[in-house]
């Protein structure tokens, strides 16, 4: 029998004390529980490390400021057989855990997962079409990039093995990347075999919406991250290792 996987969550934090308490509550309510919360403290001075040891999770600081630096500390340090990863403002629903490790349990070649999100602080209809909007755009436009499929941030999961085959190449000193889609485009080029599934959701704070400085940063970030992984690999060529890996025993 396939031991039961045991599970880490991942919380990067800077200065968001507030959303990271919420964030814990529904952590602390799920109905299959992680056996540790990993909270990396990227120099907050809002109280943020307080909050984590509050609900008992283990600190572990990161004093290079940027969220690649700080999600790869964040999976060195974890001991799970299972590396989830949220956002301090992400609100898992009390299933969130138990659908992930169920999905992995029924696909023992699978490496990693993700699933979508919506947007709690975005009112009404219109909450509804920007959260399905966002989804389908990063999913499609940056699976195109990486000829794979992109993992989201706020609402991940990784075999350790996974972490432990990428990790010394996955641009953790970049500040100026998405981590998620950095993760996504070396994983892929290693031939994992990555998911998407609508029914692993989580909430999400929409702050790419919050103002048109944040949404030109996304984009600035999201074309640096496309420049770094292309020069180690053009999307062309990626897409040709794609198909090259589906003739093989591993095809996705």
């Amino acid at each position: 029998m396939t031991p039961e996987p045991t599970v880490s969550v991942v919380i990067p934090v800077l200065d968001d004390a507030a959303h990271l308490r919420v964030c814990l509550a529904h952590l602390a309510r799920q109905t299959r529980p992680a056996d540790e919360v990993v909270v990396v403290d990227n120099g907050s001075v809002d109280g943020s490390a307080d909050v984590a040891r509050e609900f008992g999770a283990r600190v572990v600081t990161e004093p290079e400021r940027g969220i690649p630096a700080a999600s790869a500390a964040g999976f060195d340090a974890a001991v799970g057989t299972l590396l989830l990863r949220c956002d301090a403002d992400t609100r898992a629903p009390e299933d969130w855990i138990e659908r992930i490790t169920a999905r992995f349990a029924a696909d023992p070649r699978l490496d990693a997962l993700t699933g979508p999100g919506e947007f709690y602080d975005q009112p009404g209809l219109l909450g509804v079409l920007r959260s399905r909007l966002y989804t389908n755009a990063y999913r499609w436009a940056a699976g195109a990039a990486l000829a794979g499929t992109p993992l989201w941030g706020s609402n991940l999961a990784l075999r350790a093995e996974a972490w432990q085959a990428v990790r010394g190449s996955v641009h953790r000193h970049r500040a100026d990347l998405h981590d998620d889609l950095d993760l996504s485009f070396h994983l892929a080029l290693a031939g994992h075999i990555v998911r998407f599934d609508p029914h692993v959701r989580v909430g999400a704070a929409g702050r790419i919406f919050h103002s048109l400085g944040a949404r030109a940063r996304q984009g600035r970030m999201a074309g640096a991250t496309l420049r770094a992984n292309w020069a180690i690999l053009p999307p062309g060529q990626r897409w040709v290792r794609r198909v090259q890996q589906a003739r093989g025993p591993r095809a996705d």
